[in-house]
């Protein structure tokens, strides 16, 4: 592998119903599978369509599992806090089995505090919740007897318990990440310090993957995941493109960063936002000039906020892989794919090999 592996991460966010964004991510997943994308990622997010529109996304990993064979199939995230634990194992034990063991399961302590309280859960202890959870989830996939009794579940998750990542904005979180070997997640939308406000996405990620690496048990494999905002477009699409991303990016803008946009044209708000795109010079330009993505082993991309349509995202992915990726180096392909497959396997030395 070259560069980090390439991947596609959706909020299924279109202007459609429920059935259309569904329907959308599947032929996007199927898309970015046969652009030789290593990864497909998919949130979760619960109430309302405005956040992200999938509270359940191993239900809709299966159906790509059906139309797919060699993309993994991965949450980004599943908030560990609120589902329960056991039953995420169990499906995600499934959804495993049902892929040929393509299943990346990526976990996070957040999602809209508001979602909390519905499921009987206290936002202001999600992390500590989330230590519970995980210690449950653990148990449950390692085959080791669930809250104390002899109960383990079917199907057995193989190595599946190798295969966490874990989402993080903060140096800590990397390091907990680290210290359990799991792979780590970093956010497009990473949270700027008031004394910085404008400081590059790098400035933030580069310390957490530092201290990820540090933490990592001796022998330990590093994944770490970054994902970015990216809309790719031919010439003839640009100006569309542009307009279709003012009104997300200057919301971004605001709720983020509480910055009054007024006046702000789309260049500034794609600086602010991070968010790349373009012609396949401009979305290469901009992706080469963040310096968190020669330090990472996968980067996955979406095109929210940007109120793309289904057709542009499609070509998107197809210009990602054809032409972006080859010119910054990301690896594409069965290879690519393989190799995310392994990934969380513990390096092995020549010594131990029999090498010399």
């Amino acid at each position: 592998m070259t560069g980090p592996r390439l991947g596609f991460f959706t909020r299924l966010l279109e202007e459609a119903s429920a059935a259309d964004r569904y329907r959308f991510a599947l032929e996007q997943i199927d898309q970015a599978e046969r652009s030789g994308f290593a990864s497909a990622w998919i949130a979760q997010h619960h109430f309302g369509e405005d956040e992200g529109g999938l509270p359940s996304p191993f239900v809709l990993l299966a159906a790509a599992a059906e139309r797919t064979s060699r993309i993994a199939l991965a949450t980004g995230v599943v908030t560990l806090p609120i589902d329960d634990p056991l039953r995420v194992a169990e499906d995600a034990a499934v959804l495993d089995q049902l892929s040929g063991g393509r299943v990346q399961l990526g976990l996070a302590t957040g999602g809209t505090p508001s979602s909390f309280a519905a499921f009987g859960r206290e936002s202001d202890r999600r992390r500590e919740i989330f230590a519970e959870h995980l210690e449950v989830l653990l148990d449950a996939l390692g085959g080791r007897g669930i809250r104390g009794t002899d109960s383990r579940i079917y199907p057995a998750a193989g190595d599946l318990d190798q295969r966490i990542w874990q989402a993080t904005f903060s140096v800590d979180g990397g390091r907990r990440a680290g210290e359990r070997g799991d792979g780590l997640l970093l956010s497009r939308t990473q949270p700027r310090p008031a004394d910085a406000p404008d400081a590059p996405l790098h400035d933030l990620q580069l310390p957490i993957i530092e201290a990820y690496r540090d933490a990592l048990p001796e022998g330990a494999p590093v994944r770490v995941l970054a994902s970015r905002t990216a809309l790719v477009v031919d010439p003839e699409n640009r100006t569309r493109a542009l307009e279709l991303a003012d009104g997300g990016l200057r919301r971004l803008a605001q709720s983020m960063f509480g910055i009054d946009t007024d006046g702000l044209g789309i260049d500034e708000l794609a600086r602010i936002t991070d968010t790349h795109v373009g012609t396949v010079d401009e979305v290469a330009a901009s992706l080469a000039a963040d310096l968190t993505l020669a330090a990472v082993s996968d980067v996955s991309f979406q095109v929210h906020s940007i109120a793309a349509t289904h057709e542009l995202t499609l070509r998107s992915l197809q210009l990602l892989a054809d032409e972006v990726a080859p010119r910054l180096g990301f690896a594409t392909g069965p290879e690519a794919a393989a190799d995310l497959h392994h990934a969380h396997r513990a390096l092995v030395t020549a010594s131990s090999e029999g090498l010399s």
